[in-house]
């Protein structure tokens, strides 16, 4: 019986016309990465483990695929006999293990899988920084466009195997670099027509004040991790999950306020000055956030909106000062289609001190999906051929075939129908695959040195030569 095609949950394919418009996307940002002076690199698909493991945060470090080592090495030389403790261990059970046995399944795990897809780009490249830092010119753009894989629950917009698209700056600690990742964002969402995008801005340093104003210091990976939940699981579900994590109720009813922090970013950045006064880092935070948005504002934005939302949290423990995510515009249901931030110490952690860094990433995927939403995919984004020379022979497709070569010198996409079928046939092939123009070529036409073009939408028909052939179809 022959198998039933399929593929893992979380993967897509994508036919030509969803590739044409995806290339779309990633041709707009590429024009405005370049535009901006930074530089593409490339990094492999997957790192070993601990290049990734311990950069997310406990949440994100049980996201990453690991990859099992091959067979022949796995079972031939390294010959590692399962624990006992796992062997009856059953892992889909309700039961719960004890921390024994998790460290020992951790241990046998890390023995059997040494390498792992990458979670995201910008530990890649914080690795990449380091390992060729003597190539590399300071401070250092670049932009990377590739794959990365989560082992996330599939739902709408979200995927265990996405495309991010980032841009970053290391060696530099100057935060017009913040201001300017500012612009891009505005100038790409700007150039694929999506107004009204909301680039929302906050301060790990914020955070970090806030929490030891309230005395939860040694609470702030949960403390941050809670509220940047707020707008999914609301206020209750916040303060639960805090009281869960062993902050007081003391402590919550300090950050009360931000739980419905309104006004205008001046009128914010004041209230939290006041609720940060007694906060050296909290204050630096905020002195950082007034300078960004400031400048901001002065230059100005084309379509998107600047906002700063104190529960903006960004989960990923390396983030160290301003921080950013991005909202689509109101009455797109859909969840963030960028974020990133400021990771003063990420290299630091691969041997490189002081090479501060800041970076954005592009969700190509959520932004696919809003941008079709709303229609704003040109009509011109397609991955067809301009036109279909259609087949009535051999002498007739060789005559075309040399026409076809020329036009395609000219950059214009045409084809050859590959059988000399009906005619029918050949019509009813090019409106399928949407094709606009026809040219029949027969023996008068080949004898003539001219060609008859047919407009597949409006019926029109004409002879023409092979000049005005071109410019009819350029």
């Amino acid at each position: 019986m022959a198998q039933k095609p399929s593929i893992p949950k979380g993967t897509r394919d994508f036919s030509p016309i969803e590739v044409a418009k995806r290339n779309y996307i990633f041709n707009t940002m590429r024009s405005h990465f370049e535009r901006f002076g930074y530089q593409p690199i490339e990094t492999p698909t997957f790192e070993n483990s601990e290049t990734l493991i311990g950069k997310y945060g406990e949440e994100g470090d049980r996201l990453i695929f690991k990859i099992l080592n091959s067979g022949n090495y796995f079972f031939n030389k390294q010959k590692i006999e399962l624990p006992k403790s796992i062997e009856s261990l059953q892992i889909n059970s309700a039961e719960t293990i004890s921390v024994e046995e998790l460290i020992e399944l951790n241990q046998f795990t890390n023995k059997i899988s040494e390498k792992a897809l990458r979670y995201d780009l910008t530990v890649p490249f914080a690795r990449y920084v380091v390992q060729h830092q003597n190539e590399i010119e300071f401070p250092f753009k670049r932009y990377q466009i590739q794959p990365v894989w989560r082992a996330d629950r599939p739902q709408k917009g979200r995927f265990r195997e996405f495309y991010q698209c980032d841009a970053d700056v290391v060696g530099s600690t100057s935060l017009w670099q913040e201001v300017e990742l500012v612009q891009l964002y505005d100038s790409v969402f700007s150039d694929l027509g999506l107004k009204g995008v909301t680039v929302k801005i906050n301060n790990r340093k914020i955070l970090s004040g806030i929490a030891e104003v309230i005395g939860a210091s040694d609470k702030l990976i949960d403390f941050t991790v809670a509220l940047d939940k707020l707008d999914k699981i609301g206020e209750e579900g916040v303060k639960k999950e805090m009281l869960e994590k062993g902050i007081s109720e003391e402590a919550i009813s300090k950050v009360q306020p931000l739980f419905n922090f309104t006004g205008t970013i001046t009128e914010k950045l004041e209230k939290l000055a006041q609720l940060l006064s007694t906060s050296e880092e909290g204050l630096k935070g905020v002195e950082e956030l007034r300078f960004i948005c400031e400048n901001v504002l002065e230059i100005g934005l084309k379509e998107s909106k600047l906002d700063l939302d104190v529960t903006l949290a960004r989960g990923l423990n390396y983030y160290t000062g301003a921080i950013f995510e991005v909202g689509a515009p109101e009455g797109v249901s859909m969840g963030s289609i960028g974020g990133g931030g400021r990771y003063d110490d990420l290299t630091g952690i691969f041997g490189l001190k002081n090479m501060s860094g800041v970076g954005i990433s592009f969700g190509l995927d959520r932004i696919y999906l809003v941008v079709e939403e709303l229609g704003l995919f040109p009509e011109t984004v397609t991955s067809t051929s301009k036109a279909i020379f259609l087949n009535l022979g051999e002498t007739e497709a060789k005559f075309s075939m040399k026409a076809i070569a020329k036009l395609r010198n000219e950059e214009i996409k045409v084809e050859l129908y590959p059988d000399a079928a009906k005619i029918g046939k050949q019509f009813q092939y090019a409106d399928k695959r949407g094709i606009p123009y026809a040219i029949i070529v027969g023996g008068e036409e080949v004898q003539n040195n001219v060609y008859n073009i047919k407009n597949l939408t409006s019926g029109e028909q004409q002879t023409v030569d092979l000049e005005s052939l071109k410019d009819i179809l350029k």
